[in-house]
């Protein structure tokens, strides 16, 4: 095995729920409210499906397939060829999916904080950081998810707490006026967020005790979604229907914070602690990116590949999405269906064809 680290399971869950909700507490209310409007809360209920649904057949695929990711599976599944081909498409995907986790980290801080810094410098500055996290191996990032995320998700609760007087509770209803279907539309996005719990097939390997990884898994997706609704009902009680007009709402929402004279304007702390979320957010996604690579092509050592796909991911953050318009448009229409037909789709196949293998 290429990785000799081990992790718990509060690090395993702290890992996948930094990887779901670093940005989605970010992008996720402004998109969902474009479809759901004050009934934004809702959706990441029906999300939730989709990261139950994931985590189960990881856990069933694990079972079948003790000590093995998802790469190294798909080949004992499918055979060699097709394996390897699947393989290979999921691993672009999640090439795809880091460069744009990593874009939504630089779009987000140069529109907040750094207006003048170019977005290929505030890409390459947390990138490096991240590589030397990634060196070290999935203790180091099991690590840092340990210490950090604690700290991320006070800052977000007190946020709201702080602006109890100024939210308006009335602002929720009347629930469901339009219907069920605004709701189920605005859920399209907390889907595409929650199918990345198919990336826990990167981590089941290294956990120190293998007994308890469903219940930690999902406990880890119901951390996801309660914090979902958490903050979708602090900015609706808060912004009200404007909500559909404000991109980032929960940096706005620390602009409201004043408390006496002498505590206000906050934001530049929420960026600054928010960057600790997203520093273990973007380490997972390049730890699990260089893992399943180096199983691919069959590399003893995953350190020499750490530099390459660093350099990759900085070039591909700058390639795939022109710009942070485009960016949110896509989250909105197409990235989610993209999200889904690879994150869930490929894992069922798999499961059925090893299912099928096994009976016959």
């Amino acid at each position: 095995m290429v990785e000799k680290g081990r992790i718990s399971y509060l690090q395993m869950a702290l890992i996948m729920y930094a990887t779901v909700v670093a940005t989605a507490i970010l992008y996720i209310p402004f998109i969902t409210a474009q479809h759901a409007k004050r009934d934004l809360w809702l959706s990441p209920i029906w999300g939730s499906m989709s990261g139950f649904l994931i985590v189960f057949i990881i856990l069933k695929l694990y079972k079948l397939y003790p000590k093995k990711t998802l790469i190294e599976y798909s080949e004992l599944i499918l055979g060699q060829i097709l394996g390897k081909f699947i393989s290979f498409i999921y691993l672009f995907f999640l090439l795809h999916d880091t460069a744009i986790a990593f874009r939504e980290y630089g779009e987000f801080v140069e529109s907040a904080f750094l207006h003048k810094t170019p977005m290929v410098i505030v890409i390459a500055s947390i990138a490096l950081s991240c590589a030397i996290a990634v060196h070290g191996g999935i203790e180091t990032v099991g690590k840092c998810a340990t210490i950090f995320l604690p700290i991320v998700l006070a800052l977000y609760i007190l946020i709201y707490v702080f602006l109890i007087p100024d939210l308006n509770f009335k602002n929720l209803f009347p629930i469901m006026q339009d219907g069920l279907i605004p709701s189920v539309k605005g859920s399209l996005a907390p889907h595409a967020w929650l199918s990345q719990f198919s990336l826990l097939s990167f981590l089941l390997p290294f956990l120190t005790n293998q007994k308890n990884a469903m219940k930690w898994g999902m406990l880890s997706v119901l951390a996801c979604v309660l914090t979902m609704v958490f903050i979708n009902l602090g900015n609706l009680f808060l912004f009200g229907e404007i909500i559909t007009n404000i991109q980032f709402p929960v940096f706005e929402a620390a602009r409201f914070i004043s408390i006496g004279s002498f505590f206000e304007h906050i934001e530049s702390i929420v960026i600054a602690v928010w960057v600790l979320g997203g520093f273990v957010q973007l380490s997972s996604f390049f730890y699990m990116l260089v893992l399943g690579t180096v199983q691919w092509l069959a590399v003893p050592s995953y350190k020499q590949m750490v530099l390459p796909i660093c350099i990759l991911i900085i070039l591909f953050s700058e390639w795939s999405v022109p710009s942070f318009q485009i960016m949110i448009q896509g989250m909105n229409t197409t990235v989610p269906f993209y999200f889904l037909t690879v994150q869930l789709l490929i894992p069922i196949l798999l499961l059925c064809v090893a299912l099928i293998r096994k009976r016959v």
